[in-house]
């Protein structure tokens, strides 16, 4: 099973498709990929070997590029959150249409069936204020 995902990040990794790092081709970006801790990663020797062969030279970034990248990643994380909430408020809106749209048609359907002939009794006029005269005779 570990070593299935470790095999399966390395490809992504190699392919420049990372799930879960930025994408620099680093062990310990193996290991995030994988979703694994490092000492795992470091106990799969045969992974270690292939990684080795596959990756002449680790790719060293400066600190400087390494908070570039996590800031990106974190960016990334949240940009992936607000687009869940962003579906997930459409999907109540869809569903607030749906429900005011039957609610439309349910109300048309009623009126329908008073009939023309009917009138709905209207509410009665609020009492005037005192000091002023009502203007409706």
């Amino acid at each position: 099973m570990t070593e299935t995902k470790l095999r399966e990040a390395m490809a992504r990794l190699l392919a420049g498709e990372p799930l879960h790092t930025e994408g620099a081709l680093t062990k310990e970006n193996l290991a995030r990929e994988a979703q694994v801790s490092h000492a795992t990663v470091h106990r799969a020797e045969g992974i270690l070997a292939e990684w080795d062969a596959k990756v002449a030279r680790p790719v060293l970034r400066t600190p400087g590029e390494v908070q570039r990248d996590e800031t990106i990643a974190d960016l990334r994380k949240q940009l992936r959150e607000a687009k869940s909430q962003v579906t997930e408020a459409n999907g109540k809106l869809d569903a607030l249409a749906a429900v005011t749209a039957n609610l439309y048609h349910e109300n048309l359907a009623l009126k329908k069936k008073l009939g023309s002939s009917r009138r709905l009794a209207s509410l009665p006029a609020p009492a005037a204020e005192p000091g002023h005269a009502r203007t409706d005779g």
